[in-house]
């Protein structure tokens, strides 16, 4: 109980800090802009880095079992989508901007170096093994899979109520985690696996890219090719655009 309390405080000290330095860039940066919105990527992916770090830790230290465990990746994820301020931290979200032509590719690429610097920053240092618990094909299928759900899921929140939508993603994410933990970690985000799980030993950074960059893109990637060419192309219909884009996709 001792930990499991120090834990919450580490997570609830690392949103108010990451909070803290949203609502002191709303009072130094102009927004919205983009020197707005990368201050905000780096604030949520620190947020969601150093969260993940901590309830790994915990899990590793004095694992809460799986209730409450799962209970505290819906907590946090909901907090998570509340607190965020639009801002995706992932990758994949800003990939997906870039291929609908929201975004430029310089845009697009400092937005990234703003995810990943912060993902650096959250690392806590301490060290860990190998987090896979499948081969490397399982690893990525698992990955790819989780991503294509948390995507669906985002592509099609819009048609729920807007209290609803929140509770909704947290609820597949944590199912997500429970189906896929055991075999990748269930990271299905390339910012938070690179300060989660690349430090760990027992592969290198490529076997790692393939498991958590390449999966989860191929998934995203399939997510949108299925609902927006494949399935109006089957039933005649004209693709449009989702009306909720992947600034849903985040992790636990």
């Amino acid at each position: 109980m001792a930990d499991l309390c120090v834990s919450l405080a580490a997570v609830g000290g690392a949103v108010l800090l990451s909070e803290a330095l949203r609502r002191a860039a709303a009072r130094l940066v102009p927004g919205p802009g983009p020197y707005w919105t990368y201050l905000l990527e780096a604030a949520a992916a620190f947020q969601l880095c150093s969260c993940t770090h901590e309830l790994k830790l915990l899990s590793e230290a004095a694992p809460p079992g799986l209730p409450l465990g799962l209970a505290l990746t819906y907590v946090v994820t909901a907090v998570h989508l509340s607190t965020f301020r639009g801002a995706a931290c992932n990758p994949c979200a800003a990939l997906e901007s870039v291929c609908r032509g929201r975004s430029g590719v310089g845009a697009a690429a400092v937005l990234v170096a703003c995810q990943f610097a912060a993902a650096v920053a959250a690392r806590f240092g301490f060290r860990c093994f190998d987090p896979l618990g499948g081969t490397l094909l399982e690893a990525a299928a698992a990955e790819l899979g989780c991503a294509f759900a948390v995507q669906a899921a985002a592509m099609h929140a819009h048609k729920l109520d807007e209290k609803l939508r929140v509770h909704f993603i947290a609820a597949v994410v944590t199912a997500l985690v429970y189906a896929g933990g055991g075999i990748s970690g269930a990271m299905f985000n390339p910012v938070l696996a690179f300060s989660v799980q690349f430090p760990c030993s027992g592969h290198s950074y490529l076997e790692y890219g393939f498991v958590y960059w390449l999966g989860p893109a191929l998934g995203m990637a399939s997510c949108i090719l299925l609902f927006e060419k494949i399935i109006p192309f089957l039933s005649g219909e004209s693709a449009n655009e989702p009306k909720c884009s992947q600034k849903w996709l985040i992790r636990r």
